[in-house]
């Protein structure tokens, strides 16, 4: 990274829900195979056997990050979006035959829901199962919701805007109990929690490399032994014929690299970054008025903290915290595009005005407490100054209706 300029304030990243660094480590595992070590894996001869032997480590690594019983289990893709449309399509192109219903959470990553809509215009039929207000999906709700033809549910194990950690192993159980196969969405969550796909009785997970340091553009689909999965595009067969096309090893090399490190590092990590989080949330809502964290309060991310504040827009409070150089977001970056409130926010009931409100900050290794304490420095200056500018705020509402009091007042000895 290119150092500051003399004097010149270096800028605090907060958005690691959108995008993490990549790991130094994970980087150097990398290099080799952008040169001497260039050969495709597939290949029979000398130059192909080094990445060959590159890319089963990485698989093993990522198998271990996860508890997957065999490193063939893992197919690796090109981010989680595809690991998602590989899955779940797979799974119900495949079983299509035995059921055409499947059940969701109506806060799923808006690559699930994509996905939703597409099956649905191809004959199934989706229940979107709601959350409470904390964001988790409701147990006895998703219950109710499946059918004698439900042939998947697919729930994520993190949501990646609010951070709540959905009851993963009870749902595993119910739906195993059931004989319906379970497809999760861990991209937010892999690599800052432990992940167990044998204890959960997972069937399907997609997890992410850049989400825990490791390069963008690799991803990978946690496939269980047994599990029928038809493969939604054609090739030459590589990844077990669900994901073909020559493998990009240095990709593939840096996610196994960042796996291992994840896998070792996470525990204290995560504690560090509970703390810094659990500061954060403490003193936004002790210093800002009519502020509110989304999700709950406890059982989220390490590193997330979702906030929402009244009388406030989400994309000017995410403008003026750049300005002061803090980067954070107002919404997933998936759905940034988007003038729209979040999905997840809407879902849990939250009024539109006040989800249009919403900034997150995600945390990661290099944030320290002294960042901490600058962002609520900074804040609520800001959240000030914007309510202040705001026609919606408590004291301008009041101010309208005073000046229409006097108004009709006025009128009303006019017209004696």
């Amino acid at each position: 990274m290119t150092p500051p300029a003399s004097g010149a304030r270096k800028r605090i990243y907060m958005d690691h829900a959108a995008a993490c660094p990549v790991d130094e480590r994970a980087l150097a595992a990398m290099m080799p195979f952008f040169g001497e070590k260039f050969g495709n894996p597939s290949s029979l001869h000398t130059s192909g056997r080094e990445p060959k032997k590159a890319v089963e480590g990485a698989r093993e690594r990522v198998a271990k990050l996860l508890n997957a019983k065999r490193k063939e289990e893992i197919i690796f893709t090109s981010n989680g979006t595809e690991a998602n449309n590989i899955g779940i399509k797979g799974v119900a192109m495949r079983l299509k035959g035995d059921g055409k219903h499947i059940v969701t959470s109506s806060i799923e990553h808006i690559s699930v829901l994509n996905i939703m809509k597409f099956l649905e215009k191809n004959g199934f039929e989706v229940t979107y199962v709601p959350p409470t207000v904390d964001g988790f999906v409701d147990l006895k709700k998703l219950e109710e919701s499946l059918r004698e033809d439900t042939v998947l549910a697919t729930v994520m194990y993190a949501n990646n805007e609010i951070g709540t950690l959905q009851p993963i192993d009870d749902i595993g159980k119910l739906l195993e109990e059931r004989d319906i196969l379970f497809h999760v969405d861990a991209v937010a969550a892999a690599g800052k929690v432990p992940i167990d796909v044998q204890r959960s009785k997972v069937d399907l997970l997609s997890i992410s490399s850049n989400d825990m340091y490791g390069p963008k553009g690799a991803g990978a689909l946690y496939v269980k032994d047994g599990t029928r999965i038809e493969a939604v595009s054609q090739g030459g067969g590589q990844e077990r014929g669900l994901r073909s096309g020559s493998e990009d090893v240095p990709a593939i090399v840096g996610f196994g690299a960042a796996a291992e490190i994840a896998g070792n590092e996470m525990a204290a990590e995560s504690e560090r970054l509970m703390r810094l989080r659990d500061k954060l949330i403490d003193g936004v809502l002790a210093r800002v008025n009519d502020s509110f964290l989304n999700g709950h309060r406890r059982n989220r991310l390490p590193n997330n903290a979702n906030f929402r504040f009244r009388f406030v827009e989400g994309e000017a409070m995410l403008l003026n915290l750049d300005i002061a150089g803090i980067s954070v977001s107002s919404s997933s970056p998936c759905t940034s595009k988007s003038l729209l409130p979040s999905h997840v926010l809407l879902a849990c009931d939250i009024p539109t005005e006040e989800a249009q409100s919403a900034v997150q900050f995600t945390l990661g290794r290099e944030n320290t407490e002294a960042e901490i304490d600058l962002v609520l420095e900074v804040l609520p200056g800001i959240v000030r100054k914007l309510r202040a500018m705001s026609p919606f705020s408590q004291a301008n509402i009041e101010e309208m209706r005073s000046t229409a009091g006097h108004r009709e007042e006025e009128h009303h000895h006019g017209s004696e």
